[in-house]
This record gives structure tokens, C-alpha cells and sequence, in this order.
């Protein structure tokens, strides 16, 4: 019977790993997500913030939906935008994507 089966010799237990070295691969990938994701997006977030907080009337503006105007007043989280001498709408100051220099829409 012993053709087939093997003793069995004394070994040693076999090393459990460190702690920290099952460890240190998840850290990595935290720390690549939050520098190349998070952190980049977060900054961005707060300078759009920062822009939407400093509009003021006069400012020529451009919206996510493409429109371009000049602010003629300011209600809160609300802009009042004149499109052109005779059409104004009132839209959400978030939804500005970035200020344009001055004369930018009278040039176009």
C-alpha cells in the first residue's frame, strides 16, 4: 500500500505573508484613482464654483446648451441674460461654462 501513497515527511508550516504587503497593492490603486480621478475633478469643480460665484452683470457669458449672452442682472442662483437687444431669459448661474472677454459677442 505504500507504492501509492507517499509518507508524509515533517515540513515546515508554510510563511503566511506580511500584513502589509497584501495591503500595499489596494493603497496603490487608491492612490493612482484619487490622483488621475478625484483630485483633478475636484479642482475643476472648484474653480467652475469660483467663476459662477464672481458673475456680475455685463459679463458675456456661454451656457452648457451652447447660447451666449451678456447678464443684465443677477437673482440669486439665477441669471437674467439678454440674448439680443430684445430677448432676455432667466437661467440657472451654473449652467454658465465660461466667461467670454468683453466685445467677444459683438465681434461674432
Amino acid at each position: 500500500m505504500e507504492l501509492f501513497i507517499t509518507s508524509a515527511h515533517a515540513a515546515a508550516a508554510p510563511a503566511q505573508p506580511n500584513a502589509l504587503l497584501q495591503i500595499l497593492p489596494m493603497v496603490a490603486i487608491f492612490a493612482i484613482f484619487y490622483f488621475l480621478i478625484i483630485r483633478p475633478q475636484s479642482k475643476q469643480r472648484k474653480q467652475h464654483r469660483a467663476m459662477v460665484d464672481s458673475l456680475a452683470a455685463g459679463n458675456e457669458v456661454v451656457f452648457a446648451g451652447g447660447l451666449m449672452g451678456k447678464i443684465t442682472k443677477i437673482e440669486g442662483d439665477y441669471a437674467v441674460i439678454a440674448l439680443n437687444p430684445t430677448n432676455s431669459i432667466k437661467v440657472q448661474r451654473a449652467s454658465v461654462i465660461s466667461v467670454l472677454p468683453a466685445g467677444t459677442i459683438e465681434n461674432i
